[in-house]
């Protein structure tokens, strides 16, 4: 067994694998850029070596440097995690001429399987059911119409070394190919350094599920079951499940074998793992195969409780597969939810920052239900500009899907992310959401129920009810800690503070609030008298109040504002204003400020680089017609005009570095 590994890679992936390695008694060496100097993955590793500045292309994707750091560190064996050079041929290569050894797939099974158009004509080959499309190198924009229009629409336009969402368009029509294949090679060609992209059949309504694999040197390979990850946003997995709602045991034993005999042909000798599309009858054809460790394992970790880095580290040390197909056994049902630093009020655009507070769930294994959360951050850290935006995955394994669903559900309102933007409230949305928790997905789930964008849940009926209650309740603690603060809130003014009027959202609720034995009661005045019985060991200044509303665990998250409290409970997001009964007088006299108008303005959405202004001053735009394009942490943005205008000046040029809001252009 390997005494020093080297980890090429960073964030969450990072420290997960050097978590595994600890528990084995081996040593880490983690490398960062510049951008990680003080990153989470660096403090955890016996030893850490710097590689360059931020930029992944000058750190990370350089196979010299890392190939350098191992000799420098005595590092026998690479692990690559997942992204940057994990499925790079030329990657384990360079390794084993150096003399080092790469923990994954060979280079032989990389080059057959990495390149999409190589895998498809593999597991064709394999009699593996696959996609109609062309699988041959294209030239141009006009020759991908062309295949199109013969395959017919909608079609996918995918980077041959794609991955991770990234060199994806969907077209629809003809007049859409030329715009998505020029993005997705540029796209493929920033991320990957490969510009190449083919075209395949878009199956409508489909649902998408993978198989994990898992070879050795030896001739075994195995399947480990599947995930589905079927809710996507740009065809980038947000929520994973293990197993999949759709399968019944017949097709997954099916899939099972495919994906096996096509591990087979290539002699595939680790942990990787064959995608499919599937339609709603079960039918299902081969997508790609990617030859690395993927975002998702966990969940297929906590439903075998086999550890996949831990077997990919005993493959590459020559160790035979210690596991038969017959030892493989799915047990309970895991999901699992991406964390990541982007505004889901905002089209999810990337947010980039410090969190100035981090407070995940504490990882536990109670009564059957197990929290798990891979992180690779950490309060005061930073959110950095050049990488993916993902904090975390948030993983939950219980019993049965519902009970891992609603484990989910608590573990994300106890989520606390301060100082940037995420979408925990939308993650939270969705895990509430009836046709999620009934198994009916698709990839188009999220562009189908919210074509207009995410824009929150509304505070109604008993959420309404309990989130008016929890913000009475905290409004009397901090009311009672004044009054143990001399001078701070006179006693005469204790009876009269028993009433309240809480507006909630466009709501106003009138209440009473006493405590009694240490429970506080909230009386609701509006109609018929209604009292909650609440019940926290909340105290002022923490982000997260944990309690009891008659009788039932609540956990909702908690942000002052002046008069009030930003909540968040289950998705639901609502502001909370409690007032005296004479403060309330007041205030509803007070005029409502309106928002500035911002119409005449293309405002930067997210802090990104102006990659090209399609317009110029004095030009006359239509609805719908490309302004300019803006690429944030590795996803090019392009940015619409919203209705017909004349351009009157533009404020930004190609290259230009933007904060969010920052002014592109300006309309007459």
């Amino acid at each position: 067994m390997f005494k020093r590994i080297l980890i090429a890679n960073r964030g969450e992936i990072a420290c997960r694998i050097i978590k595994t390695a600890r528990r084995m008694g081996i040593e880490t060496v983690a490398v960062y850029s510049d951008a990680d100097r003080d990153a989470l993955h660096v403090e955890m590793a016996d030893e850490a070596i710097h590689i360059g500045p931020p930029p992944a292309a000058e750190s990370y994707l350089l196979i010299d440097k890392i190939v350098a750091a191992c000799r420098a560190t005595g590092a026998e064996a690479v692990h690559p995690g997942y992204g940057f050079l994990s499925e790079r041929e030329a990657f384990p290569r360079a390794l084993e001429a150096a003399g080092i050894v790469f923990i994954g797939p060979n280079a032989k099974a990389i080059a057959a399987m990495g390149d999409k158009i190589e895998s498809k004509k593999a597991a064709a080959a394999a009699k593996v059911s696959t996609v109609p499309g062309y699988l041959g190198e294209i030239a141009d924009a006009e020759q991908a119409a062309k295949i199109a229009d013969e395959i017919g629409y909608p079609v996918m336009i995918k980077a041959s070394a794609g991955g991770g969402g990234k060199g994806m368009r969907i077209a629809y029509s003809h007049a859409e190919v030329a715009e998505g294949f020029a993005r997705a090679r540029s796209e493929a060609k920033s991320s990957f350094g490969d510009d190449r992209v083919f075209v395949e059949k878009f199956i409508v309504d489909p649902r998408h599920i993978e198989i994990q694999v898992l070879g050795d040197k030896h001739g075994n390979v195995i399947s480990l079951g599947e995930r589905e990850c079927s809710i996507q946003r740009r065809n980038q997995k947000v929520i994973e499940e293990a197993p999949s709602p759709l399968l019944d045991e017949a097709t997954r034993k099916t899939m099972g074998e495919q994906a096996v005999a096509l591990a087979k042909a290539v002699g595939y000798d680790s942990a990787g793992t064959v995608e499919f599309v599937a339609g709603q009858d079960r039918s299902f054809y081969f997508l790609e195969m990617n030859t690395r460790l993927q975002v998702e394992h966990p969940v297929t970790e906590l439903v075998t409780g086999i550890d996949l880095v831990e077997q990919m580290i005993r493959v590459a040390a020559g160790e035979e597969l210690a596991i038969k197909q017959s030892d493989v056994k799915l047990v309970g049902w895991a999901v699992e939810s991406r964390v990541y630093a982007e505004d889901p009020y905002r089209g999810f655009l990337p947010s980039t920052g410090r969190l100035v507070r981090y407070r995940p769930p504490v990882e536990s294994q109670i009564n059957g239900v197990t929290v798990r959360n891979d992180t690779g951050v950490y309060e005061g850290g930073e959110i950095s500009l050049y990488y993916d935006p993902m904090i975390a995955k948030l993983v939950t394994h219980a019993p049965t899907r519902e009970q891992a669903i609603d484990a989910q559900s608590d573990a994300l309102d106890a989520f606390y992310v301060g100082g940037i933007r995420h979408n925990i409230p939308f993650l939270s949305a969705l895990m509430a959401h009836p046709r999620w928790r009934s198994g009916k997905l698709s990839t188009g789930f999220i562009s189908e129920e919210f074509p207009d964008g995410f824009h929150g849940v509304a505070p109604e009926g008993e959420t309404a009810h309990v989130l008016a209650a929890v913000a009475t309740a905290i409004d009397h603690v901090l009311g009672e800690r004044k009054r143990q603060i001399s001078g701070q809130m006179p006693h005469r003014l204790v009876t009269r503070e028993r009433q309240r009027a809480v507006w909630l959202n466009d709501d106003e609720y009138k209440l009473d609030v006493t405590r009694a034995n240490g429970t506080i009661e909230v009386a609701f005045r509006n109609g018929a008298t209604h009292t909650h019985r609440i019940e926290s060991d909340w105290r002022p200044g923490d982000p997260v109040w944990i309690g009891r509303v008659d009788g039932k665990p609540v956990t909702v998250q908690v942000n002052p504002i002046p008069n009030g409290f930003d909540l968040s409970l289950r998705g639901v997001q609502a502001r909370a204003y409690v007032f005296t009964e004479s403060e309330a007088a007041y205030a509803r006299l007070m005029p409502i400020k309106k928002a500035a108008d911002t119409g005449k303005f293309l405002l930067c959405p997210m802090p990104g680089l102006v990659v090209s202004i399609a317009v110029a001053e004095g030009q006359e735009v239509k609805v719908g017609e490309t302004l300019a394009v803006v690429e944030a942490m590795k996803m090019e943005n392009v940015l619409r005009a919203e209705r017909d205008g004349t351009v009157k000046k533009i404020h930004a040029k190609k290259g230009d570095s933007l904060a969010v809001d920052a002014v592109i252009m300006e309309f007459a």
